[in-house]
This record gives structure tokens, C-alpha cells and sequence, in this order.
């Protein structure tokens, strides 16, 4: 950063005493004295009108009577008095023009013989000063091209994040809260022979808080925190991962007890044996060195390596073990009840409306992890500010859920009224199959407004957080899904592309029934396929067959019988309710949009 700010200044310079120098030259050939010949002089001093001659080695400055003034030159040999006795000027004309001799200044002396020859020399130093540096600057740079990168985190940091801004996961939270104990009081723990755990690995999916755990663990120790993402350690060049996670463990053991964190650690903790390059594969070259600095032949270091991935089934099982990371904390998407905690850390410094409940939003929101709900907040003040609302309302925040969920509302698109009524119908299939099924999730929104890809769609909610799922909620799934394809196919006697994504999840739900629960009576309670990953040259998941032929035939016949069955559910719910699925699809042609207590109503009539 300096040196970008010198070399800006140097060429700021250059460009200034550029244009000075023009204008200079510019000024000086515009103020310049007329020059005049010797002969001129002499006829001049003849007619008394020279006032005063300064002469100044070979150069004459003369001073007319109107004040004027006027150059001349000589030869250096001779004065200007002999000159004018020469060309026979009388001496009185001589004494009346004031000659005066200027003695030669050192500085011009300078100016004039010594500052030609120093000015190149002064640019050829610069030059070679530059070229000095650059080359000074990449050796430095090829000296710490082996160094990590990791970032020390002060322990002094004004707003910094502490275990009370990080709502929910509460298991996980005690988890690290004892590593930090430990590293505060770490006298109790050894004193009960305990040895302080060597790493501690963050399990969970995207935006579950990981990462802010791991800050809120760095606010709470008083201990020096490094940081350093996975795929800062990896190059192009084989060992430089390696001297990086030596440097790194280096300047830690300077600084014990602390704490390093490793973020998306499945950058280099990927399993061993499945790249190229055999045992000179750079990636492993770092795990490796990464294994023996965790559990090597120093035991006595108190240093806590922490750890965050999502992909915890791709890590290597050495990496795994007890002695490396000792302590593996699974964080779990949030529950109704961490939900609404989450959503109250969020919304401390954005000004609600007191009807904003968030136990309701808590409650629009099952399987939103922690990002999910920051995320939902954020639209709902950006929508407030673009309605110029001082609060944020309910109604921005339950648009926001949607948009979230669903992508942005699509009004500008252009939807003729036959496909309009298609999707009213399809829409209110859904909603009428969902809510006559006891075991299908309440519905709490229908609408026939296009958001991102969908042209209506049908919000069920359930009402509470489950842990397992039922073959009967599958069953009624099927129904429900399938219920919107059924209707277009009962009111217009045609099919279209809108059920496609329906038919997918249905075909996708109906296998999974068979194939990997075993809710099948007739194919048992068994699992059918082997889910096998590579990891060659990418991910690659697929399924090893482990059955027959006549098998695989047996789940296709099953598979297309689960899911007739629930088509022709669907099909005599909608065909014995016809008037209330007109009711629906009116309602919706005429607003668009439908709550929950607005479809409830429609049943009460």
C-alpha cells in the first residue's frame, strides 16, 4: 500500500515539473530581451541612450534611457571598455553608460557546469533504485511463498462476537465453552488428570453458524486466535501446503495456548489415495503434514485446532480419530423455538412493528437455518426502505419469507387468462387434497402470482418441527403433490408441463419409500442400492446395484403402484369435493393471493 502511494507520488511529480518546465519555457520566451549587435551598442552609447551595461562574462545586459531593456554579446577575451576604444566611442560617451562588471555566483557556476553532468546521473540512480527494489520485493516474496497466511485475531476487538450473540445450538455452544475454560483455568482440568483436547471439528450444514461459533469462541478466549481458510494452504507447487501448515503451527507454539481455526478444512482433509499424482500429490502433502503436527511426537503444546465442514463424509478417517480432532460438534438446523431466538439477535438493530411476532415467522420458517433467517430480515428491511416505511411490518416479513423460499414475485409477467385458470385450478387441487388428508401438512398460503420459476404455488406448513416421518404423511405427500396434475386432467381434459417438478419429487418420494425405508409390503423391509461416492477428478455420487434384474423390475411395478394409488386418492377427494375446489379456484382468480384464514373460510360456508 505505501509503495503504490510513493511510486503515485513520484509520477504525480514527474507529470507537475513537466508542465512547470512549459509554462516556464513558455513564460521565458515571451518575456525574453531583444537581442542587438555590437554595432547597434556602440551607435546607441554615441547617442547617450544607454542608461547602465551590466556585463556578465561574455553577456551584456543593457538598460536603454526609456528603461527598456536590451542583450547583447562579446567576445570573453576582451572587456567591453577596450571594445568600445576599438570602435572609437570617446571615453566621456564610455563614463555615461554606467558599466558595471557582475562577479559569477557560485550557484551559477553550479547551474552551469555541474548540474548538466548530475542530472542524468540522478536518473540513472533512480532507475537503478527502482529496479532494486522490485527485485528486493520478489525475492521477499519468494522467501515467504512457504509462510500461511493465517490472520491473528487481536484479543482487544471492540464489537466482538461472544457466545451471547449466537442464538440456538445450545449442545454446541457448552462444547466449545469447556475448550475455552480449559484454556482460561486449564489448573482444574489437569489437576483431575484430564489433557486438554487437541482439536475440535464444527459439523453442520451451510449457514447453520459454523463460522460464528468459531468468532464467538475467539471473543470469549483470551488466548491469541488464528485463522486460515482450507484452500489457503493449497498451490500449484508440491510442498508449499506442507512449509504453510509448519509455519502456521510454528508461529502458534510462539504464541501457546491459542487456538487455530481452519475453515472448510475438506479443501485439504479430502480422503487420501483418490487424486493423481500418487504420493506426490500436493493436497495430500499438506493432510499429511496437517496429521503429524495434530498428534506428532510434541504432546506438550497447548494448542486447539478448531475445524468447520459441511462435507464431513469426504475427510479422511486419520483426520477423524481421536487425538486429532478429539471433540466433533454437530450443529443441527434450528428448531421452532432456536428459530425465534435466532430471528430476535437479528432483528436487535432494525426497527419492528409491534404486530411483527416472531414466533409467527418462526413458524413460516421450518428448516431455514441461521443464514436462511438473517437473510429473511434483510429483504424485509430492503423491501420497507422501497416502500419508504420508517419499520419494518408484518406483511414485508411474510413477503419476505416467500422470497426466500420461492425467488422474487413476477408480476410484470404476462399470463393469459386460459393458462391463468389452469394455474388457479392446479393450485386449488393442492390445497383442497392437503387440507382433507389428517396426515398432510396444513395449508397456510395459496397463490397463483409467478415467483422464479414457479407460476403458482402452495405453501403448507406443518405444525410443529419433526424428527421422524411417517409412511402415512408420505402417503398423503404423494397425494397432495400429485393432486394438482389430477385436477388440471379432471376440469380441462388436458395435461401440461406446470406438474413436471410435482411428478419429479412424487416419482423421487415413491423410491425412496421402497428402496431406502422399507415401507414396502411387497419388496420387505429391506434396502435396495449401495449410495457409493468418488471423489476422482470432482464429486460423484452413484447407486451400486446390489440386487437382480427381477428385482429391479419388482420396485418399477411397486413404484408405479404407490403411486396410482395416491392418484386415485387425489382423484376422488377432488372429484366428490368439485364445489369446493371451484369455490378455491374462483377465490383465486379473483384475488390471487389466499391466507390461511381466507382458505379456511371457504370450508366454514
Amino acid at each position: 500500500m505505501k509503495n503504490n502511494l510513493f511510486k503515485n507520488f513520484l509520477i504525480f511529480l514527474l507529470i507537475f515539473v513537466v508542465i512547470g518546465s512549459l509554462f516556464s519555457l513558455y513564460n521565458a520566451q515571451n518575456n525574453e530581451p531583444e537581442k542587438i549587435g555590437l554595432g547597434e551598442l556602440v551607435t546607441a552609447i554615441n547617442n547617450e541612450q544607454v542608461k547602465s551595461v551590466e556585463v556578465s562574462d561574455s553577456e551584456l545586459k543593457i538598460t536603454m534611457t526609456d528603461d527598456s531593456q536590451k542583450v547583447s554579446r562579446k567576445e570573453p577575451t576582451e572587456s567591453l571598455s577596450e571594445l568600445l576604444n576599438n570602435y572609437g566611442v570617446a571615453p566621456e560617451k564610455i563614463q555615461k553608460a554606467n558599466i558595471s562588471i557582475a562577479e559569477d555566483s557560485s550557484a551559477s557556476l553550479w547551474m552551469g557546469a555541474i548540474l548538466p553532468f548530475l542530472i542524468p546521473l540522478l536518473l540513472i540512480a533512480v532507475f537503478i533504485w527502482f529496479m532494486m527494489r522490485s527485485l528486493q520485493g520478489a525475492n521477499n516474496r519468494a522467501m515467504s511463498f512457504g509462510q500461511s497466511g493465517a490472520k491473528l485475531m487481536a484479543q482487544q476487538v471492540k464489537n466482538k462476537t461472544t457466545f451471547a450473540d449466537v442464538a440456538g445450538a445450545i449442545e454446541a455452544k457448552l462444547e466449545l465453552t469447556e475448550v475455552v475454560e480449559f484454556l482460561k483455568t486449564p489448573k482444574k482440568f489437569l489437576e483431575l488428570g484430564a489433557r486438554i483436547p487437541k482439536g475440535v471439528l464444527l459439523l453442520g450444514a451451510p449457514g447453520t453458524g459454523k463460522t460464528l461459533l468459531a468468532r464467538a469462541v475467539a471473543g470469549e478466549a483470551k488466548v491469541p486466535f488464528f485463522h486460515i481458510s482450507g484452500s489457503e494452504f493449497v498451490e500449484m507447487f508440491v510442498g508449499v501446503g506442507a512449509s504453510r501448515v509448519r509455519d502456521l503451527f510454528q508461529k502458534a507454539k510462539k504464541s501457546a495456548p491459542c487456538i487455530i481455526f481452519i475453515d472448510e478444512i475438506d479443501a485439504v482433509g479430502r480422503q487420501r489415495g483418490a487424486g493423481l499424482g500418487g504420493s506426490h500429490d500436493e493436497r495430500e502433502q499438506t493432510l499429511n503434514q496437517i496429521l503429524v503436527e495434530m498428534d506428532g511426537f510434541e504432546n506438550e503444546t497447548n494448542i486447539i485446532v478448531m475445524a468447520a465442514t459441511n462435507r464431513p463424509d469426504v475427510l479422511d478417517p486419520a483426520l477423524l480419530r481421536p487425538g486429532r480432532f478429539d471433540r466433533q460438534v454437530i450443529i443441527d438446523m434450528p428448531d421452532l423455538k432456536d428459530r425465534e431466538a435466532i430471528l430476535a439477535v437479528h432483528a436487535k438493530n432494525k426497527p419492528m412493528e409491534p404486530a411483527v411476532a416472531l414466533k409467527t415467522v418462526a413458524q413460516r420458517t421450518p428448516g431455514f437455518s441461521g443464514a436462511d433467517l438473517a437473510n429473511v430480515l434483510n429483504e424485509a428491511a430492503i423491501l420497507a426502505a422501497r416502500q419508504n416505511k420508517k419499520t419494518i411490518g408484518l406483511t414485508e416479513t411474510l413477503m419476505s419469507i416467500e422470497k426466500v423460499m420461492l425467488g422474487p414475485e413476477r408480476k410484470s409477467k404476462i399470463v393469459s387468462d386460459e393458462e391463468k385458470k389452469i394455474t388457479a385450478y392446479h393450485e386449488a387441487g393442492h390445497a383442497l387434497v392437503a387440507h382433507l388428508l389428517p396426515h398432510a401438512d396444513p395449508v397456510h398460503k395459496i397463490s397463483i402470482i409467478s415467483r422464479g420459476r414457479a407460476a403458482g404455488y402452495t405453501m403448507k406448513l406443518p405444525l410443529e418441527d419433526k424428527q421422524f416421518k411417517t409412511k402415512s404423511e408420505f402417503l398423503d405427500e404423494l397425494a397432495v403433490l400429485l393432486a394438482g396434475h389430477t385436477a388440471e386432467q379432471e376440469i380441462f381434459n388436458e395435461l401440461t408441463t406446470g406438474a413436471s417438478n410435482d411428478l419429479k419429487r412424487a416419482t423421487d418420494i415413491a423410491r425412496e419409500l421402497i428402496t431406502v425405508y422399507g415401507m414396502s409390503e411387497t419388496m420387505g423391509a429391506r434396502t435396495f442400492g449401495k449410495k457409493e461416492e468418488m471423489v476422482f477428478l470432482g464429486k460423484e455420487i452413484h447407486a451400486q446395484r446390489d440386487y437382480s434384474e427381477k428385482v429391479a423390475e419388482a420396485i418399477d411395478k411397486e413404484l408405479s403402484k404407490i403411486i396410482e394409488e395416491a392418484q386415485t386418492r387425489a382423484k376422488e377427494l377432488i372429484t366428490t369435493h368439485r364445489q369446493q375446489l371451484d369455490k378455491i379456484a374462483t377465490e383465486l382468480l379473483n384475488k390471487e393471493t389466499l391466507e390461511k384464514e381466507e382458505f379456511a373460510a371457504l370450508f366454514k360456508k
